[in-house]
């Protein structure tokens, strides 16, 4: 079987392999620190750290109370809403921006953002809100998954004791699906990084403007500026590693790997 197994898996890590000896290939080596140092490459980061973060952290309070109530309550129409939440998971990230840059665009809904003082399209807040759409059911997944997964009966030992549902929450449901939603969180995040297709529907492309470091690969590679969207293209290759290097580290179920001493020979 051990045999049988070899010949994908070493498939499999050749072609992921041969991607990246691409890409490590072309990366001019002898202008990386001038690149990443330059005004663009700065800015470009600077502007996916903000706007990655602060979509996790909307992602993080829409995510989980919502995978809890979807966890917990049985409502007529759930599986519909169930499956529409996950939706964004299997579209298309442009044709999901496309959607969204319609829906802002529409008269009514400007007329009341612009009432509000709120500007999204072609701003980097419609960059976080496309990475908001994108990344959320990823959080929501998730915490559902923590939620369904734990035992019940600790949330009704707590409820007999006393404590009010939102005490239960916060004191016992929340801190047992920690670990999950912890790695939930940073592919959340990770996510949120890469986002592209979303973003440019609903952001733009606007260097200095709404360029995250996807939309820096793009325009880089757009103006034949190869060195510097390969620079680019290997922070989002580190970001995604250090990402799965963190959600093995906190040890979730999805991830870890199985310990060493239950390998079978």
């Amino acid at each position: 079987m051990r045999c049988f197994c070899l010949l994908p898996m070493g498939l499999l890590v050749l072609l992921i392999a041969g991607v990246l000896a691409g890409l490590l290939v072309q990366l001019p080596f002898s202008r990386i620190l001038t690149t990443l140092t330059s005004a663009e490459i700065r800015f470009a980061l600077r502007l996916t750290l903000l706007t990655s973060l602060l979509a996790t952290v909307i992602a993080l309070f829409l995510g989980v109370p919502t995978g809890y109530f979807l966890a917990r309550q049985a409502f007529p129409g759930k599986a519909l809403v169930d499956t529409l939440i996950d939706l964004p998971m299997t579209m298309t990230p442009l044709v999901a921006g496309v959607g969204l840059l319609f829906l802002l665009g529409n008269d009514t809904v400007r007329q009341v953002l612009d009432r509000m003082g709120i500007q999204l399209l072609f701003t980097p807040w419609g960059a976080v809100l496309a990475q908001v759409l994108i990344a959320a059911p990823i959080m929501t997944r998730t915490s559902r998954s923590a939620f369904g997964a734990m035992d019940c009966r600790f949330e009704q030992a707590a409820q007999t004791l006393g404590l009010k549902p939102w005490q239960v929450f916060l004191r016992i449901s929340l801190p047992m699906a920690r670990p999950v939603i912890l790695s939930g969180l940073v592919l959340c995040w990770a996510r949120a990084v890469g986002e592209f297709g979303a973003t440019l529907m609903v952001a733009g492309a606007t260097r200095f403007r709404t360029e995250t470091l996807p939309i820096a690969v793009y325009l880089n590679i757009s103006s034949g500026e190869m060195g510097i969207a390969l620079v680019c293209a290997w922070l989002l290759i580190m970001t995604g590693f250090l990402v799965l290097l963190a959600m093995r580290w906190i040890g979730s179920p999805f991830w870890a790997e199985t310990p060493l001493a239950g390998d079978g020979p």
